[in-house]
């Protein structure tokens, strides 16, 4: 037999793949290897191998839990510390900006974003497994847990106004609100990162790969329009109530329009100055980052420039700016989390441990492929868990990857987590000796900073008409997830999102492509009849496939296009042939009266004749005897009915259907009962049914699943088409020589006779 590729016509003259082996069955095959052979091992005996301790066993462990312990003793600091030097110092100056402005999001005060920036990163290095990825707040978990402490500790429940207050008393209201705020986002830290640590021991890291990718860019960019709506109040320095639940967007923005008129001059001039200014600056860094040894740092440019305009012309006082306000010095003692409010926050733990996992493991993916070396998905979320659970003792909120910081860490000359080390210092050092210069920091720099960021999820808007044009089913999950989550929230429209996506993948199941095959002329390849023109058919035979494996929610399925492709319904064939059948017998039953009629008539004729002859004395004629052989009995038992003869004929020209099961995985008892009676149907109308490309895992089920009885054997079942084509043409042509032989006989007989 002769390949032929096609790409090179020269390469194709040269090139030739000849095979001659038998025709093999699944049956013949598997008689024809030999099974390795497996001791049988008792459970005993694993859990005594699990539990059983070495010194390379526990090492092992050691450096999969910790995994600083595997490359730093190989740290080549020549080749790698100038690099992470000069990456953790960038991310650094980032961090600063970003903990204080994603605190914002969070509901709670700035310093608690610089705690966030400092404890998860510092843990992060010893148990992660990306060298890359930088670790801490992110807009869209600071959305979420602020979402959250808004719904449990609203402004209400404190008797706080949407207005500027400056009395000891509302103080004092606004900071138990604050304190409250507080404790909701670190007992939902601490359960989250519960969940993730219980994830990450269970080997429970495949979860992400439910969050298909365009579900999470659906979701971000969902996060992205409730953070960017969020951020306007800051930006234009109005006071309004913060939202949640459904429905939040839309009032947020309502109430933003509805106070227009009470804009802050001052804080709106600030804002977009600094809006144009991060613009600018990112527009550099992204067309001249070749030429650039390291971005310009424009987040924290501006924060020192605005702080010390806010400080030099006194915007808070002068012209009412709101400001970042106290930030301690020192970090807070360490401090349990308020468990009562578990069971309060259960559902959005899980949310925001799943959706953090899914931004950890994507980006660390990304540039583990980049660069070459593998992630963990498990010790990820370990790392995570461990990052969150003991955060919240330090008053931290929930932490991820951050794309922004990590596109910079990465680009800037980072090889390890040494530079996320470097990064956190940079917090510890503002957190300790340098924070309180930034009390004066306006607000409405913060929002700027988080707007900015969120350039990178808006243009992922440019999905829609990229998969509009490749995947409509994969756009509908983006719009899905985006919708869901605008409306109704983070929490449920990720779950609404999520389900969808499920759903996807059972209609896809349940909505598989079936196709006749047919062969690519002097090969053994069989590729679809209705994609290509050189594509033929062999004669009586069709090849019938599906992309899908055989279970009780597709199987009906199956069988109607199994009947639909072939153009061959046994039922319908075998009803035909009942009605031809019963016309046949009324109209036989008429024509034996019309008979009996006529042989009675004959009888008469016949009695009267020979009276008549006896009369006469003439010999008499035994003419009944004639009258048996007449022409009209004759006429009536060597004419049988044409209609019976075209019935009860073959009145299909396909004497062979091959079920090619190369694509199916599995098989389910439904199946094989559907396939026990599809061989059943087709059989009594003279169709064998033969199965193809059934690999171990499949006869594994037709085993158990007592597919093989007396009438089916394994002997249908073949190792590819081309074996089972081979059988069937070489049966058919048995057949046809035998018929044959058999017409030639009888002809030799008659003819005797």
């Amino acid at each position: 037999m002769e390949l032929i590729s096609g790409e090179d016509e020269c390469l194709c003259q040269r090139q030739k793949y000849c095979v001659a082996r038998p025709i093999y069955t699944q049956e013949y095959l598997q008689d024809q290897l030999h099974l390795r052979k497996k001791e049988p091992q008792s459970v005993i005996h694993n859990i005594k191998q699990s539990c059983r301790c070495t010194t390379k066993k526990a090492k092992s462990l050691l450096y999969s839990c910790i995994p600083i312990l595997k490359w730093l003793p190989r740290y080549p600091v020549k080749e790698y510390l100038l690099g992470d030097f000069i990456s953790g110092l960038s991310t650094g100056v980032m961090q600063l900006p970003q903990g204080l402005a994603y605190a914002l999001l969070a509901s709670v005060p700035p310093v608690y974003g610089l705690y966030s920036s400092f404890y998860p990163v510092f843990l992060y290095t010893f148990f992660g497994t990306s060298r890359h990825i930088s670790i801490g707040t992110f807009a869209v978990i600071s959305l979420m847990i602020g979402g959250v402490a808004v719904r449990i500790a609203p402004d209400e429940m404190f008797d706080i106004v949407g207005t500027n207050t400056t009395n000891s008393t509302d103080m004092s209201k606004f900071m138990e609100r604050d304190a409250m705020r507080v404790k909701v986002a670190v007992a939902l830290t601490l359960l989250a990162g519960l969940i993730q640590l219980c994830l990450g021991i269970l080997r429970f890291g495949f979860v992400s790969i439910y969050l298909t990718e365009p579900l999470v860019r659906g979701f971000t960019t969902a996060a992205a329009v409730h953070v960017f709506i969020s951020q306007l109040k800051y930006l234009f320095g109005i006071k309004t109530k913060r939202f949640s639940g459904p429905l939040s967007v839309i009032y947020s923005l309502v109430a933003v329009l509805s106070n227009i008129t009470t804009t802050n001059i001052a804080s709106m001039i600030v804002g977009l100055v600094c809006i144009l200014m991060l613009l600018g600056a990112k527009e550099i860094n992204d067309r001249f980052k070749k030429k650039l040894p390291v971005p310009i740092p424009m987040e924290i440019i501006v924060v020192i420039i605005s702080t010390g305009i806010s400080t030099g012309l006194n915007l808070s006082g002068t012209y009412g700016v709101e400001i970042v306000g106290h930030i301690p010095t020192g970090f807070c003692p360490p401090a349990f989390p308020d468990i009562s409010l578990f069971s309060r926050v259960f559902v959005d733990a899980v949310a925001i441990a799943v959706v953090g996992f899914s931004m950890t493991i994507s980006m660390a993916k990304i540039f583990a492929f980049k660069h070459g070396y593998a992630v963990n998905g498990n010790q990820e979320l370990i790392a995570l868990g461990l990052c969150n659970s003991i955060g919240s003792f330090f008053q931290t909120f929930s932490v991820t990857c951050s794309m922004s910081r990590s596109l910079v860490q990465e680009s800037t000359g980072g090889n390890t987590q040494i530079a996320g080390l470097l990064s956190s210092f940079m917090v510890l050092l503002v957190i300790l000796v340098i924070g309180y210069l930034f009390e004066q920091l306006p607000q409405t720099v913060l929002a700027a900073i988080v707007m900015v960021n969120l350039k990178g999820m808006f243009k992922q808007f440019a999905d829609i008409p990229h998969l509009w044009r490749t995947s409509r089913l994969e756009l509908a999950i983006w719009v899905v997830s985006f919708l869901a989550s605008v409306s109704l929230g983070l929490d449920y429209g990720l779950l609404v999102a999520i389900a969808f996506a499920i759903l996807t993948v059972i209609y896809r199941t349940q909505s598989p492509q079936y196709r006749i095959l047919g062969q690519v002329p002097n090969t053994d390849i069989y590729c679809d009849i209705e994609e290509y023109e050189e594509v033929k058919e062999n004669p009586g035979i069709k090849i019938f496939q599906a992309n899908t494996s055989i279970y009780f929610a597709n199987s009906e399925m199956y069988v109607s296009a199994l009947r639909k492709k072939t153009g061959i319904d046994p039922g319908a064939i075998l009803i035909a042939k009942k009605k031809a059948q019963k016309r046949h017998a009324r109209e036989m039953k008429k024509a034996n009266k019309t008979e009996k009629r006529a042989v009675l008539k004959l009888t008469n004729d016949v009695e009267m004749a020979a009276k008549h002859e006896v009369m006469n004395d003439d010999p008499i004629v035994d003419l009944a005897v004639n009258g048996k052989n007449g022409s009209a009995d004759r006429t009536l038992q060597d004419s049988p009915s044409e209609e019976l003869e075209h019935f009860m004929m073959p009145i299909i020209n396909v004497h062979s259907i091959i079920l090619d099961l190369t694509p199916v995985n599995f098989i389910d008892s439904v199946g094989v009962k559907t396939l026990k009676s599809v061989i059943k149907e087709y059989k009594e109308v003279g169709v064998e049914i033969l199965l193809s490309g059934c690999n171990g895992i499949v006869m594994k089920d037709l085993t158990k699943l007592n597919f093989f009885e007396k009438n089916i054997k394994r002997d249908i079942i073949f190792h590819s088409i081309h074996d089972a084509i081979i059988h069937c043409k070489f049966k058919a042509s048995s057949l046809a020589l035998a018929s044959s032989e058999e017409q030639i006989l009888s002809s030799d007989t008659q003819s005797q006779i």
